[in-house]
């Protein structure tokens, strides 16, 4: 379907997007046939949170009347950036995304460091309704610090490496495996079509 949709690897404004499939990224367990620990895909990522939604709405009807053309989201669920935010360990985005800010890193509070709040602040902040990319669903090796880069130090004086993983996965392979079992339940197999319309 990415195809279709003109989608490729070979153009960062066109990734390849996948939905966030899962909503528990907090557990230390999951049971894949518990359709409670999947997301709902019939609403948008900006959507799934309605006190965030019910914001967004606010400031939407707040534009009436201004110069600025009314949106809901300020941001776009797939891009350039998302693709080099969730690869920035793999060369040769790692360079691309160093570039892209100048010759160094982003600060390293707002680099891609840990799956769990990751997922926190796409369901709770206004200005981020990312998606996911394929690598999620079949590639451990883009949460790893393979390259040994040094990304830095975050406020909270965390020194970035590894992407952090949920509870429920105690390592890459462990993550990517069940990832890739919730894409293909049952669950997500039946409500997919509403997360593509």
């Amino acid at each position: 379907l990415n195809t279709f949709a003109g989608r490729t690897s070979a153009d960062l404004n066109q990734y390849f997007v996948f939905p966030w499939i899962l909503n528990d990224f907090y557990s230390e367990t999951i049971d894949l046939k518990d359709n409670n620990i999947y997301r709902d895909l019939s609403k948008p990522i900006g959507a799934i949170n309605n006190s965030r939604l019910k914001r967004l709405i606010e400031r939407q009807k707040a534009l009436e009347g201004s110069q600025i053309p009314k949106f809901l989201y300020g941001t776009h669920y797939s891009s350039a950036s998302v693709a080099l935010f969730y690869l920035i360990r793999l060369e040769p985005f790692t360079s691309v995304a160093v570039d892209l800010q100048g010759g160094h890193f982003d600060h390293t509070d707002r680099l891609f460091s840990s799956i769990p709040s990751t997922w926190d602040n796409i369901t709770h902040h206004s200005a981020d309704v990312k998606e996911l990319i394929p690598e999620f669903f079949y590639l451990p090796e883009f949460l790893v610090n393979i390259n040994d880069c040094d990304f830095g130090v975050t406020q909270s004086n965390k020194r970035m490496n590894n992407v952090e993983l949920p509870p429920w996965a105690k390592n890459e392979n462990e993550f990517i495996r069940k990832h890739r079992d919730a894409l293909e339940s049952d669950y997500v197999s039946n409500h997919l079509h509403e997360w593509i319309d």
